[in-house]
């Protein structure tokens, strides 16, 4: 099997397989690599090690070198040239008008182009402003449109939990996240409660989905009639965290039990479904 190290050319973007070329490379270090059309500043994010590749797939893409302290200056400038490039083309932007806002300027190492990312509800018409860009920043324009969540992650900030963006700082994909991942963990159902910085539903919503799923497999629903040890009553709440259950019992009394002290009664005529689960809404029943 080839030998392949993980770069990645972003603090939390994909990491990419390339051909360490017999480079002694360890994690963390700075490398040039081949990437789009010419050569960019990575990190190393995976150390080489022995991988399995696709029948039939290319060659890997070759690590130029590690970076040098020449190479991290001029990765320098290029960010002080990209703030520079943004600042610029925002006011460009607002003298034509046009529906779209700037989040990223971002020079290639060679400086051979520089690509702007923006946010737009639609199509732009921005052939003018490159003409505009391209007269001042004398090299190759690139705008790349982006959805919201790519936006945040770009921007980066602060979650309603007080901590960094997970997007930003750590998650390398987007994975679907939709209203029954909130539904299944019993959130109100109002998406501005559990929406990112972005809009969009929180990307932490998916991250214990499969708990809660599988914990309500076992657990009785809302309304189903149980036995407890002190007597009938019928489920009237469901916490998944702690795994209990409230129970209104038939003595006009509310109280809390463990999953596992309750009895959920067969019902005659009852028809039970692949995985436990009763059509009649009795859910689950208990082995």
């Amino acid at each position: 099997m080839p030998i392949a190290v993980g770069v990645a050319f972003q603090p939390a973007g994909h990491p990419y397989s390339y051909d360490p070329d017999g480079h002694p490379l360890q994690t963390d270090d700075p490398v040039l690599a081949e990437f789009g059309r010419g050569v960019e500043l990575g990190r190393v994010r995976h150390p080489p090690a022995e991988r399995t590749l696709p029948t039939g797939s290319e060659p890997l893409p070759r690590i130029v070198r590690r970076a040098g302290l020449g190479d991290l200056r001029t990765a320098a400038e290029n960010e002080a040239r990209a703030a520079r490039a943004l600042e610029f083309s925002q006011e460009r932007i607002a003298a034509r008008r046009l529906p779209m806002r700037l989040v990223r300027a971002a020079y290639q190492f060679d400086r051979t182009q520089v690509t702007l990312s923006f946010v737009a509800e639609g199509r732009v018409d921005f052939r003018e402003l490159v003409r505009d860009l391209a007269a001042v920043l004398k090299t190759r324009i690139q705008l790349h449109q982006v959805g919201p969540r790519d936006a945040a992650k770009l921007l980066g900030g602060i979650g309603p939990c007080g901590r960094a963006l997970c997007c930003s700082t750590w998650l390398t994909e987007f994975e679907p996240v939709t209203m029954r991942m909130a539904k299944e963990q019993s959130l109100f159902l109002n998406p501005t409660k559990f929406s990112g910085v972005c809009g969009k539903l929180m990307c932490c919503l998916r991250y214990e989905y499969d708990h809660y799923r599988d914990a309500r497999a076992r657990l009785p629903v809302a309304g189903a009639e149980v036995e407890t040890p002190d007597g009938s009553g019928r489920v009237t709440d469901v916490n998944v965290v702690k795994e209990t259950v409230l129970v209104a019992l038939n003595g006009g009394s509310e109280r809390e039990y463990p999953a596992d002290r309750v009895e959920r009664p067969v019902v005659r005529g009852c028809a039970v479904l692949a995985g436990g689960a009763c059509s009649g809404g009795c859910g689950p029943r208990r082995k």
